[in-house]
């Protein structure tokens, strides 16, 4: 027990039993028949599947905007709590991400309940404005830390050397902050993609997303094909994952 090492065990086991394992349970009943026979018919399912390819490709368009939107308004909102002259404080900082202190389908509830008293109509434009609210903290809470982090010598050399400051944000800051940007970016794309309860209650089911073609299949039981969806959805996220890592890590080594 006096080795650090041994303290790691108990993550190791969670990790393989609740991570690891329900991926290969995943990629094993993808390929998978009723009769537990090897097949790629499950996934060729998919491409074939008109319905599940057209909600693929709407989940991804939902996906991209509401991260580009939480871009949009994260990032200067990160910036200015981030940014000391404004004088902010940690409790107004706490306030601000406040919201994911609160379970994220209650949160949807009680905005599809307002939606209702205000006599909107649900569909697309309440299920981005859903899907903003619900994620918007978690691109702002990256790009803040990395923004408090940052080294101000970088700017101000720059500002010494006389750089304007759009040029010392647009050289200096924005540059060093993409670490942050590329993890909220992560963080509100994967849960985006894979959801469902949010579409269904914003819209009261008139847009279906994948997560709910996932869930409607296995609620059938229909696992092996449930599973090569989720398979497909995995390949997305982790090609996501690959791509944003290495713009990461260009980025960062260029500007250092």
């Amino acid at each position: 027990m006096s080795k650090r090492s041994t303290w790691v065990l108990p993550y190791a086991i969670f990790l393989a039993v609740f991570v690891v394992l329900p991926l290969v349970l995943i990629a094993v009943y993808a390929f998978q028949d009723n009769s537990g026979h090897f097949t790629l018919g499950n996934v060729l399912r998919f491409f074939s599947d008109s319905d599940a390819v057209s909600t693929f490709a709407l989940s991804l368009e939902v996906a991209i905007e509401t991260t580009l939107l939480c871009l949009l308004l994260g990032y200067p909102a990160a910036w200015i709590l981030a940014n000391k002259k404004f004088g902010f404080t940690t409790v107004t900082i706490v306030m601000f991400i406040m919201p994911m202190w609160v379970n994220a389908l209650l949160r949807t509830l009680a905005t599809a309940e307002l939606f209702s008293i205000l006599g909107f109509t649900l569909g697309k434009g309440t299920l981005l404005f859903g899907m903003v609210y619900d994620f918007l903290p978690f691109m702002i809470y990256p790009i803040y830390n990395m923004l408090l982090k940052m080294d101000t010598s970088y700017s101000e050399a720059a500002e010494d050397l006389g750089a304007t400051p759009v040029q010392v944000f647009l050289k200096v800051t924005f540059p060093l902050s993409l670490p942050g940007v590329y993890s909220g970016i992560l963080m509100v794309f994967m849960p985006t993609m894979s959801t469902f309860a949010i579409s269904e209650f914003l819209t009261n089911g008139k847009i279906k997303l994948f997560g709910t073609i996932i869930q409607e299949n296995i609620n059938s039981s229909m696992w092996n094909y449930g599973a090569a969806l989720s398979l497909v959805m995995l390949v997305l996220i982790g090609l996501t994952s690959l791509v944003t890592g290495g713009s990461r890590d260009t980025n960062v080594g260029g500007v250092v």
